[in-house]
C-alpha cells in the first residue's frame, strides 16, 4: 500500500476490545481507543468502532482498508471482530485483510534487533499455548502452532528467548528447567497499532479474514458410539 494509506484496525481476538485509524504516512495514529475485557466484546465493539471514526475527517469513506486479527484467541472474541470488520468492509466496497494474533504480538520486538529467538505465546489452558517464534539468534524458528508448553520450550532451541504474551510465563519457566534463559517483555493483548501496521503491509489476496484455528474441537464423538433404536 501506498503512503498516505488509511486504514481501520479492529482486535477482539483476547482480553481487549481495540480499534485504531492510522495512515501510512503517519506517526502517530489518527484515532484510537482500547478497552480491556475478558467479556462483552459483543456489546463494546461497534460503539468503540464508532467512537473512534468520529474522531477523523471523512467517517468509513475515508478508508482505504480494514484490518481484523483472525486468531488465535477467543471464538466469540474473534467471531464479533471478523462479522464487524467484514460488515465495514461490503459497506464502504473496502477490503479487508486478516492479522494473525501472534504475529501481531511479535511485532513491536522487531523494533530492537537483539541475538535471540522471539516468541509470542497465549495460553491456550490444559498445559498448552499458541506458539509463534522468529529466531534472529541461533535459536530455531517456529510457525503459528498449538503445542504442549513442554514441546514448545523443546522447539524453542537453546535461547535466550524473548517472550510475550498470556502464555509467556509458563513458557518461561519450562524454559528455565532446560537451562535456557527468557525474558518476558509482555503478557497483554496485542497493541492495536501492530495490527494495523500489519494490516497495511498485508496481501489481501493471501491474508483472507477468516478464523485461524491452530486446535480442533474440543468435543470429539464416542468411537462406535450409537444411538438406542425405540
Amino acid at each position: 500500500m501506498g503512503v498516505g494509506v488509511r486504514i481501520l484496525a479492529i482486535d477482539t481476538a483476547l482480553e481487549s476490545c481495540a480499534a485504531c485509524v492510522t495512515s501510512g504516512s503517519a506517526a502517530e495514529p489518527l484515532a484510537l481507543e482500547a478497552l480491556p475485557m475478558s467479556r462483552g466484546h459483543a456489546e463494546a465493539l461497534l460503539p468503540l468502532v464508532e467512537r473512534v471514526i468520529s474522531r477523523i475527517d471523512g467517517g468509513f469513506e475515508s478508508l482505504d482498508r480494514i484490518a481484523v486479527t483472525v486468531g488465535p484467541g477467543s471464538y466469540t472474541g474473534l467471531r464479533v471482530g471478523l462479522s464487524a470488520a467484514r460488515a465495514i468492509g461490503l459497506a464502504t466496497g473496502k477490503p479487508v485483510v486478516g492479522v494473525g494474533t501472534l504475529s501481531a504480538l511479535l511485532a513491536p520486538l522487531l523494533a530492537d534487533p537483539v541475538e535471540a529467538t522471539l516468541a509470542a505465546a497465549i495460553d491456550a489452558r490444559h498445559g498448552a499455548v499458541y506458539v509463534q517464534a522468529l529466531a534472529t539468534g541461533s535459536g530455531n524458528g517456529l510457525a503459528p502452532a498449538h503445542l504442549s508448553v513442554a514441546e514448545a520450550a523443546d522447539r524453542l532451541g537453546s535461547g535466550p528467548v524473548i517472550l510475550v504474551g498470556s502464555g509467556a510465563p509458563f513458557l518461561a519457566a519450562a524454559l528455565a528447567e532446560r537451562g535456557v534463559g527468557a525474558t518476558i517483555v509482555g503478557t497483554d493483548a496485542p497493541d492495536i497499532l501492530s495490527v494495523a501496521q500489519l494490516g497495511l503491509v498485508a496481501d489481501p489476496a493471501q491474508a483472507l479474514p477468516r478464523p485461524l484455528y491452530l486446535r480442533g474441537p474440543d468435543a470429539r464423538p464416542q468411537d462406535h458410539a450409537r444411538v438406542a433404536r425405540r
